[in-house]
């Protein structure tokens, strides 16, 4: 990875409270980091946002589970057998390497889904060595990613921390669709923690080994794989690389609406070009500019053994290239038909769909979108983060600034800090995130809360004790408005919002 932006936006988070390196005082754990007072914020508005898409907007049904799963549920989901990464291990210093991820890195080539004798062959045959110490590769072999566990005092029982978040919702399927009155397709979305055991993650918080995940679990009449609300993104515009491209060596985009990509066959079916466009239309409302977002069907050989198709909706960054921040997949019944069959229970639900004379039973299919929620945190930061001659500092959308204003006193006397931590507190009752500075001269002020994207600085000044009015300083254009300090919460909350634009606001000074 060369030195870039993502070594300027990670020295800001570290020292602003960001994002930074996990167990530091122990010299630190690759694959994990933690998230500081900022960029918990920031994730957390992130999620909202999700929520309101998922949630609320399409209805989804919300559950929370457990992280550690007995191994039974992930025997039948088959990750217990399937979910490897090929390794190998350096014969000098015993370092090992993820193979698709070593062999990209050094040739450039994307050999996701090979046979390992097609690989081992290809590392031979461009002399690749340990990155490490320059000695030889060997021993290539798969390697299960899950981290294993033990449940009770005694170990009997053999468990397993989740690699997704997916599985108990088809293991509480029964109870879901009742809940959701047998009716489909119906949706239900999870949040939480995923681990994977990563081979050598060194891709920062791109490649972590434990992550967070925002997963939502569509069922549909197999037999009718529509969407009731489809009419609404029909015209939404879509760059789709295909598999078909791809195995051609042509980095070609099909530039089409999510109705024609079904009519023309490019995507299986109604309900997963839906969600393709509603996770690109989520992407969007977080700040990812719509011309560094693609959508790439993963090839035959790198697809999930569950998946018939998926496609992998991609971010261009500049330091590792495109990032996978989702994937949809088109799951089929394999969850509820293995689940069905190991647990010795039946899963299928009796649908009698609106004009039909009689009822089915039928075993639902399922299309997936899985995002990687670190990833598009990742992703906000970068394409929000600003360099110019004057500085460097993050432009979030207004909604999901960590910080929401900074209150300052101009001076640090006169009775202005004492006016501004009233201001403060009443603008924080009122539901707004706001901090306080007073150290430093203003412009150092209004540089330190640029840097982090608070887009709302106020001033209380000598005229704020005359005549209770205070300054409100917008982050992207630098301009100020003057307004009263009983109307400024919401002020605040409607430019937050969007429902005024600044200059509206206020009497411009």
């Amino acid at each position: 990875m060369s030195d870039g932006k993502y070594e300027n936006i990670m020295e800001i988070a570290k020292n602003r409270g960001f994002i930074w390196p996990s167990f530091e005082l122990y010299g630190g754990a690759a694959g994990f980091y933690d998230l500081g007072p900022l960029g918990s914020s920031l994730k957390d508005k992130i999620l909202q946002e999700w929520r309101q898409f998922y949630v609320n907007k399409e209805g989804c049904l919300e559950i929370d589970s457990p992280n550690i799963f007995p191994e039974e549920v992930l025997k039948a989901s088959g990750h217990v057998d399937h979910f490897t990464d090929v390794m190998i291990e350096c014969s000098e210093c015993g370092e090992t390497y993820e193979v698709t991820d070593l062999v990209k890195e050094m040739t450039g080539r994307d050999i996701e889904g090979w046979e390992k004798e097609d690989m081992e062959e290809l590392i031979n045959e461009n002399n690749i060595g340990c990155p490490k110490c320059g000695g030889s590769l060997e021993n290539i072999h798969d390697f299960n990613t899950m981290f294993r566990t033990a449940i009770g005092p005694k170990g009997g029982r053999t468990a397993y921390l989740r690699p997704e978040t997916a599985q108990t919702i088809f293991v509480d399927f029964n109870r879901l669709q009742r809940l959701a009155r047998r009716k489909l397709p119906f949706g239900v979305a999870q949040i939480g923690r995923g681990y994977r055991n990563e081979i050598s993650p060194r891709k920062g918080i791109i490649r972590l080994r434990e992550f967070s995940m925002a997963e939502v679990e569509v069922f549909f009449d197999p037999e009718n794989p529509g969407h009731p609300k489809f009419e609404r993104v029909k015209d939404e515009p879509m760059r789709l690389w295909t598999a078909e491209a791809q195995k051609r060596g042509d980095e070609e985009y099909i530039e089409v609406t999510a109705e024609d990509a079904v009519e023309r066959d490019l995507i299986i079916n109604e309900l997963l070009s839906y969600h393709m466009a509603f996770a690109k239309r989520f992407l969007l409302s977080v700040g990812i500019p719509e011309d560094v977002i693609r959508l790439r069907e993963q090839v035959s050989g790198e697809r999930a053994h569950y998946s018939k198709e998926t496609w992998d909706l991609e971010v261009l960054t500049e330091d590792f290239g495109w990032v996978e921040v989702a994937g949809l997949a088109y799951r089929t019944d394999y969850d509820l038909s293995q689940h069905s069959e190991f647990s010795k229970t039946d899963l299928t639900v009796y649908y009698q769909e609106e004009g039909e004379e009689e009822g089915r039973k039928i075993l639902p299919h399922v299309v997936e979108p899985s995002f990687g929620v670190d990833r598009v945190l990742y992703c906000v930061m970068e394409h929000s983060f600003i360099q110019t001659d004057d500085g460097e500092y993050f432009k979030f959308n207004r909604e999901l600034a960590p910080v929401e204003a900074y209150v300052f006193p101009l001076i640090d006397g006169d009775g202005l800090p004492e006016e501004s931590r009233e201001i403060l507190q009443t603008m924080r009752d009122e539901g707004i995130f706001a901090k306080y500075d007073e150290s430093g001269s203003i412009g150092r002020r209004y540089a330190r809360a640029d840097e982090i994207g608070t887009p709302y600085c106020i001033t209380i000044d000598h005229q704020t004790l005359e005549d209770s009015t205070v300054t409100i300083r917008d982050r992207d254009s630098t301009n100020q408005v003057r307004v009263k300090v009983e109307e400024l919460p919401e002020k605040i909350e409607d430019l937050l919002d969007g429902k005024i634009q600044f200059e509206e606001s206020g009497e411009s000074v």
